[in-house]
């Protein structure tokens, strides 16, 4: 897999569209996301323009970054390109297997004391930026990028903990399934995830489904409760540096 590291906001000229460049997507206000993610979500799909944030719990078990994967994987098919910043252990290989498209998937690993100036690079050319949120983020700052996305149609993706999202989403509750006595391969999650936010998504709402799930989520039937499983880990990623088109 060819690829290359994203060093900062002068070399992403070249690896995303200009924001100027012709668009096949322009007219369409929602990117598709996995069928069972589109109760979560007010208008049923990732809406461009809005700030849609993955807040994560316990590091080891939150089950955030399967959540991302999952959240990017239907746009990407779809066409749209993806950014991921400052999530160094964020994995090209289980990207892949989650269904994104390399050749659109821009990842910056290490932004640096440079992060808003790369986000909002990014922004200007890219569908969808996921971005960890460092510790120091002023909420001006966080406000200026949520209404940069907002002008440029881009769907701003935070991260960890970040106010005034149009929509929250996070695992709430999550099980692996493989293990058995002593012995067994991790192969999937029962996850339950919420969501919470303002206006259309004022309304909490909740769903389990499996994550990830035979190549594809889904939402777990009622009977699967009786399916033994075993508390863990997340399962391991696959490379930590840039799939790049």
């Amino acid at each position: 897999m060819a690829g290359r590291m994203v060093g900062g906001s002068a070399a992403l000229a070249a690896l995303v569209r200009p924001a100027s460049a012709p668009d096949p997507a322009v007219g369409h206000r929602l990117l598709p996301v996995a069928p069972e993610l589109t109760g979560l979500l007010p208008h049923r799909g990732l809406r461009r323009g809005s700030t849609v944030a993955v807040t994560v719990g316990q590091p080891r078990r939150s089950g955030g970054t399967s959540l991302v994967l999952a959240l990017l994987a239907e746009a990407s098919r779809a066409g749209s390109w993806c950014a991921v910043v400052g999530v160094p252990t964020f994995g090209a290989g289980a990207a892949a297997e989650a269904g994104i498209a390399l050749d659109r998937l821009a990842l910056v690993p290490h932004p640096g004391p440079e992060w808003p100036t790369v986000v909002a690079a990014l922004i200007d050319g890219v569908d969808v930026v996921v971005t960890a949120v460092p510790h120091t983020v002023s909420a001006p700052v966080a406000d200026r990028l949520a209404a940069r996305a907002r002008q440029r149609g881009c769907v701003l993706v935070p991260y960890g903990r970040w106010t005034g999202a149009d929509v929250t989403l996070q695992v709430v509750r999550g099980v692996w399934e493989g293990l058995g006595a002593g012995r067994g391969r991790l192969r999937r999650r029962e996850v339950t995830v919420s969501a919470r936010g303002r206006g259309a998504a004022a309304r909490p709402k909740e769903i389990t489904m499996w994550l990830p799930g035979d190549g594809l989520t889904r939402v777990v039937p009622a009977a699967a409760s009786a399916v033994p499983a075993a508390t863990a880990g997340p399962r391991p990623g696959g490379f930590t540096v840039v799939g790049s088109g």
